[in-house]
């Protein structure tokens, strides 16, 4: 089977396009490389040194003797888009070609009005190739829990059944997303199922908790296949951010109280949840929604479980709560399901001492990397 990972530059697609390469797959990398450059912009750099994609994939060849095609260029360019289509001819698409960023979305109109076209044209040319040249090929679009919100609610996997006079009927889940990006996947996954009511293709959402870890078996096999590590306010996710305040001494930076809860999942079950996927795809005219983490923290208790870590280490680890620079609710009811990917065959990795530990460990090994000055928040939602 040939699946095109749109985004396999990225921190999910590199790591996911590996693993599906060494699982038998051919795979195909789409990238315009963004994600690099948008580093630039920010003055930020990822905490561990990513080689360029050539040389990734040329030295994934060298130690596996498989190939991983390449085509660089941008999913807004519909030509371009096409014309990697027809090259390639894939049998499954694993979208995570997007602005992945909710406070990079909110930094000013400029990025949210970028965030928004990017991500929601880039998908609709995706389906218009997939409707137009290749329409049995399954579309895996990465998704996000953040595009539910914090309902009061037990948030379901999609679809929600509800009675309402008299009357009964299985709706799509009510979005409350938090920020222009979160916004930006919502009317993705509106134009996905409208794609599949009205032209028949298949799709499957996979609506990912917070990823953390930098190392699968994959990435983990030479120095210059390592993924990238964000730790920055804009782009830095929660556990690997804490992981590296606490290897370099500064304060672990909780915003408000910490009663958000977040669902999280470790990056090798990112790419195992992707192969599921691919290995089982929606049926014709289906667009199915998997909620795709493994375990629910509030950010203050994962803070509390990175300073015990870290001080077990001989860290001197201190947590500090920042005002909040976003507009949302810090104590709140989170309850998600999460059955869809475990029926399938699914065996989490489950957050633990150890993983803590070996991510303190590469941590530390890398901070002389670090930038201290992207480590607090930026970018506030509030109005000035």
């Amino acid at each position: 089977m040939k699946v095109l990972v749109i985004g396999g530059d990225g921190y999910c697609g590199w790591a996911t396009a590996l693993h599906l390469s060494k699982k038998g797959y051919e795979v195909g990398i789409l990238d315009n490389l963004s994600r690099r450059h948008w580093d630039l912009k920010l003055g930020a750099d990822t905490l561990t040194p990513i080689n360029s994609i050539q040389k990734r994939i040329q030295r994934w060849k060298d130690l596996t003797g498989k190939v991983i095609d390449l085509f660089i260029g941008d999913i807004t360019d519909y030509a371009f888009l096409s014309k990697s289509f027809h090259e390639f001819e894939p049998d499954s698409v694993v979208h995570f070609g997007e602005q992945r960023s909710a406070p990079y979305s909110m930094i000013d109109r400029e990025h949210s009005v970028f965030t928004q076209v990017n991500n929601v044209v880039g998908t609709l040319n995706i389906l218009y190739c997939i409707k137009e040249y290749f329409p049995d090929c399954h579309l895996i679009k990465l998704g996000t829990m953040g595009e539910y919100g914090t309902p009061n609610i037990d948030i379901e996997e999609g679809y929600i059944t509800i009675e309402h006079n008299g009357r009964t009927d299985t709706l799509p889940y009510p979005k409350q997303p938090g920020s222009f990006y979160h916004l930006s996947k919502v009317h993705d996954s509106h134009n996905i199922q409208f794609a599949c009511k009205i032209w028949g293709l298949r799709a499957t959402d996979l609506n990912q908790g917070v990823v953390y870890g930098v190392l699968t078996e994959e990435t983990g096999m030479d120095e210059v296949l390592i993924n990238r590590l964000d730790y920055d306010g804009v782009f830095g996710t929660a556990l690997n951010r804490f992981c590296i305040q606490a290897a370099i001494g500064h304060p672990l930076t909780v915003y408000g109280t910490g009663g958000q809860t977040r669902s999280f999942l470790d990056i090798r079950d990112t790419v195992r949840c992707i192969e599921l996927a691919v290995k089982n795809p929606a049926d014709v005219g289906q667009f199915r929604v998997f909620n795709q983490f493994t375990e629910l923290f509030s950010i203050k208790d994962l803070a509390l479980m990175v300073q015990k870590a870290g001080n077990a280490i001989g860290l001197n680890v201190e947590i500090n709560n920042l005002e909040n620079p976003r507009v949302e609710a810090e104590e709140h009811y989170f309850n998600a399901k999460n059955t869809k990917l475990l029926d399938l065959g699914l065996n989490p990795h489950y957050l633990s001492d150890s993983l803590l530990d070996s991510l303190l460990n590469f941590a530390t090994k890398y901070k002389g990397r670090i930038d201290k000055k992207q480590i607090l928040p930026t970018v506030s939602w509030r109005r000035k």
